[in-house]
């Protein structure tokens, strides 16, 4: 694929998700691994109306090689690309259910969500909460690479989510399923649900999900 049909993919992608809500206004962003750089939504852009031609190029120090200003959390998506080697983009979204589990008392920093369906487990695995940084702030991106690290998606506390693929498709279809997840939990949480049970999840696990 070219980095041509990449940014069109971007415009496509952010438009999808703006429509259904996944983002409003100018927040949330996305970044696409190309084969000299990385390429960023523009700083205050909205999702719902990319212009391929503005998306941010940048080099792997994070100078821009073309475009307009990235995103200020353009460190955030190349620390995540620098603990996964095999991330090909990064999707980070303010998902209204996903938001609104991230700011509950007593979760479970080490894995916030439980696993409801096989796909949760398929696409996320493990989803670890980093505490509250604020936007754009250098220990953001390094709490997100470590996470990052050892797995390919994230909840940030008060914030949104963070989930990388291995490409721009499959990070979308991950970010959408982490907040389709988030959506029934909350409307679960109150009653006496069930789980996937241990053997279903590692089952599961060894088949699909990475680390």
């Amino acid at each position: 694929m070219t980095e041509k049909d990449i940014r069109e993919m971007m415009v496509v992608h952010g438009k999808s998700l703006f429509d259904r809500r996944y983002t409003c206004g100018g927040s949330g962003n996305m970044s696409a691994r190309v084969a000299d750089g990385v390429l960023v939504t523009p700083t205050n852009s909205c999702l719902g109306r990319l212009e391929a031609e503005r998306i941010s190029k940048l080099d792997w120090s994070g100078k821009i090689i073309s475009g307009d200003s990235p995103s200020k959390e353009w460190v955030l998506h190349l620390a995540v690309y620098r603990a996964r080697p095999d991330a090909g983009a990064v999707v980070h979204l303010h998902s209204p259910h996903a938001v609104a589990v991230s700011c509950l008392n007593g979760l479970n920093a080490d894995n916030v969500l439980p696993p409801i369906t096989p796909y949760f487990v398929m696409r996320i695995g493990r989803l670890p909460l980093v505490p509250y940084y604020p936007p754009g702030d250098p220990e953001l991106a390094a709490a997100a690479g470590r996470q990052a690290a050892r797995c390919r998606g994230f909840l940030l506390a008060h914030h949104g989510t963070v989930v990388a693929g291995k490409d721009l498709e499959d990070a979308v279809y991950n970010a959408e399923e982490l907040e389709e997840t988030a959506r029934l939990f909350l409307l679960l949480r109150n009653e006496n649900y069930s789980v996937l049970n241990h053997d279903a999840v590692e089952a599961l696990r060894k088949k699909f999900a990475e680390k």
